[in-house]
C-alpha cells in the first residue's frame, strides 16, 4: 500500500509543480518522477527489511541475502532509467522484473509472511488477491504508459 502512496503523491506533486513552473502540467514527466520514487522508495525496504524478505524466497534459492540486497540496487538502477533514459527497453526490462518477482509474494501471501518483521502474521491471500496482485498490474500499465507506448 505504500508504494502506490508513493506513486500518486509524488504524480500528483509534479503535476501541481509543472503546472506552477511550466503554465501546464507534464504529465508524463510526473508519471516517470513518481515511479521513479517509488522504486527509490521500495529500494530501501531492500536494505532494511532484507531478512524478512529473503523469507519471501524459496529454500532452494541459495545466496538469499546477496539476491535481496542486488535486487535493491536494481531498483535505484530501475529509478535512474525511468528518469534519465527514457526508454522502451528499460520499461520492458522492469516489467520483467516485476513479473519474475511477484512468486515470491505469491508465497509470502500462502505463508503471511510480514517482510517488515520477518515473521509469518503477515496479510495473506486477501491481500494478495485484493492488493497485491491487481497493484503489479497497475504498475505495468503505468510503465507501458508513461515509458513503452509511442
Amino acid at each position: 500500500m505504500k508504494p502506490l502512496f508513493v506513486l500518486i503523491v509524488v504524480f500528483i506533486l509534479f503535476l501541481v509543480a509543472t503546472k506552477l513552473i511550466k503554465g501546464q502540467c507534464d504529465v508524463n514527466l510526473s508519471g516517470r518522477a513518481a515511479l521513479a520514487a517509488m522504486f527509490i522508495f521500495t529500494s530501501i525496504g531492500h536494505f532494511v527489511f532484507t531478512k524478512g524478505m529473503s523469507l519471501m524466497m524459496p529454500d532452494i534459492i541459495p545466496y538469499k541475502f546477496q539476491i535481496i540486497i542486488a535486487s535493491g540496487i536494481l531498483e535505484l538502477v530501475f529509478a535512474c532509467a525511468v528518469l534519465f533514459l527514457h526508454d522502451r527497453f528499460a520499461g520492458w526490462i522492469i516489467i520483467a522484473f516485476l513479473i519474475l518477482v511477484l512468486p515470491a509474494n505469491i508465497k509470502a501471501a500462502f505463508e503471511n509472511i510480514n517482510y517488515e518483521t520477518a515473521e509469518h502474521n503477515g496479510s495473506g491471500l486477501k491481500y494478495l488477491f485484493w492488493f497485491r496482485i491487481p497493484f503489479q498490474l497497475f504498475l505495468i500499465g503505468w510503465i507501458y504508459f508513461f515509458l513503452i507506448r509511442k
